[in-house]
């Protein structure tokens, strides 16, 4: 194992790393931008180093000043976390000329999968089919329309490099695919600086179901079952829950191995995570790898009793999976809510400001509760970075203490000074659909907005 970690990222996920390599020995240095030194999670670190100013890109972004304070603070390993330089394959490959192990699949691995038509592409191969569409990337309007003629509309232009919903655009007939096309790609190239499209048909009321993977560089290879990600808003997830109301055991296990064998295949080593799109008629198709952490693994964890971080940092290490697929069961049901420093009524804007109040209960329910924050009062929430504050994860025997043992926390959390985003989260698990398992990704269950 290493001796020294460095983290090179912020908040909430920085203090989930430190954690778990506090757990296993290892001494963890911390990285801060100029806004985020004193910050009270710092102290979650053995030592921080200033690596520059407030926006990400000179900060946190900056790949060559992270790595220096790597290696002048002696740390052997960088965990990036999620976000920033979490799925930069170059950044991955800077490491590796420099002797640093980063947490994570190799760069070639990496650059394979970050793309979205080459990962797709390579999942093909593998066996994981896609959603119906373009053929590769397109050239031009003219190219996407003869797909959009071939695959059916309506349709959905998307990044090659993208994410969180920009340079995407739903398109229901070849006039609206004519425009959208040079606005998504104006879009794509500022906002990732590639400009690359491609197509797909547009799959109205769909689940987004994802499976955990793990894979050593042994052979080694499992699953944790699947996540069910389907309430978002701005394709952001706001509420996940493991197991998905509409997997059963068997197709757990089919889907899980498909996707566990399929990164294994690819010459995949780390923890990461597949993500399918499950159609009204019941079909999976492929979307695209997460090569990194997700933001919603405590509810795979609380599940299985496997803890996701730790297995990165052992395989990394270059030890065997410590778990075998037999040994994984899944134990209750897990919900994970997401609350950020939003005003829902003003259409999900940020809410940055001074936190007067942080009080999140543990024992308001039946079931078991965990919570990951990097906040309490008196901190300041920056208008630089994202705006999550909290997760909440309810654990219960089944999905319906699940739900009431969130329901009961979320009751009594006290957060004062910014808005936040529990109003919704309550609407949600007290809506007729999230009781029944049976909404989509097409709304927010019971949310007027």
């Amino acid at each position: 194992m290493f001796k020294s970690l460095l983290i090179a990222n912020r908040g909430e996920v920085a203090v989930r790393v430190a954690r778990a390599a506090h757990e296993l020995g290892v001494h963890v240095v911390g990285v801060a931008s100029e806004p985020d030194r004193g910050a009270s999670w710092l102290a979650a670190m053995d030592d921080v180093v200033s690596i520059g100013g407030a926006s990400p890109r000179e900060s946190y972004l900056r790949s060559e000043s992270i790595l220096q304070a790597a290696l002048q603070s002696g740390c052997s390993a960088i965990h990036p976390g999620w976000g920033f330089l979490a799925e930069d394959a170059r950044f991955a490959a800077l490491c590796e000329q420099h002797g640093v192990t980063f947490i994570g699949p190799s760069p070639a691995v990496m650059d394979r999968m970050g793309l979205k038509w080459p990962a797709k592409r390579a999942m093909r191969a593998a066996g994981l089919d896609g959603i119906p569409g373009s053929e590769g990337l397109l050239d031009n309007a003219q190219q996407a329309v003869e797909a959009g003629t071939r695959v059916g509309y309506p349709v959905l232009l998307k990044a090659d490099a993208g994410g969180g919903g920009r340079g995407m655009r739903l398109c229901h007939s070849e006039a609206e695919l004519r425009q959208a096309f040079p606005e998504a790609a104006t879009e794509a190239l500022a906002n990732f600086g590639n400009s690359g499209l491609y197509l797909e048909r547009y799959l109205s009321g769909g689940r987004h179901i994802e499976i955990q993977i793990l894979c050593d560089a042994f052979g080694g290879m499992l699953h944790l079952g699947e996540r069910e990600c389907s309430i978002q808003r701005k394709h952001q997830k706001l509420i996940e829950e493991s197991p998905s109301p509409i997997v059963d055991s068997g197709l757990r296990s089919q889907l899980g191995m498909r996707a566990a064998e399929a990164a294994a295949s690819i010459g995949y080593v780390g923890a990461g995570t597949m993500e399918f799109l499950r159609s009204d008629d019941g079909e999976y198709y492929f979307m695209e790898m997460n090569t990194r952490l997700q933001v919603e693994h405590p509810v795979s964890e609380m599940v299985t009793g496997v803890d996701i971080v730790q297995e990165q940092l052992r395989i990394a290490a270059r030890q065997r999976l410590t778990h075998t697929q037999d040994s994984i069961e899944l134990d209750g049901h897990a919900i994970e809510c997401r609350i950020n420093a939003e005003d829902p009524e003003r259409d999900f804007r940020p809410t940055p400001g001074a936190l007067t109040r942080v009080e999140i209960p543990t024992d308001a329910g039946p079931g078991m509760v965990r919570v990951e924050t990097h906040l309490k009062a008196g901190d300041q929430v920056s208008p630089y970075y994202d705006s999550l504050l909290a997760k909440i994860i309810a654990h219960g025997e089944n999905r319906d203490q699940a739900i009431e043992t969130m329901q009961a926390t979320l009751q009594r959390v006290q957060i004062e000074g910014v808005s936040t985003t529990i109003p919704v989260h309550q609407t949600v698990l007290a809506s007729p659909e999230f009781m029944s398992g049976t909404y989509d990704t097409r709304s927010i269950p019971g949310w007027r907005g």
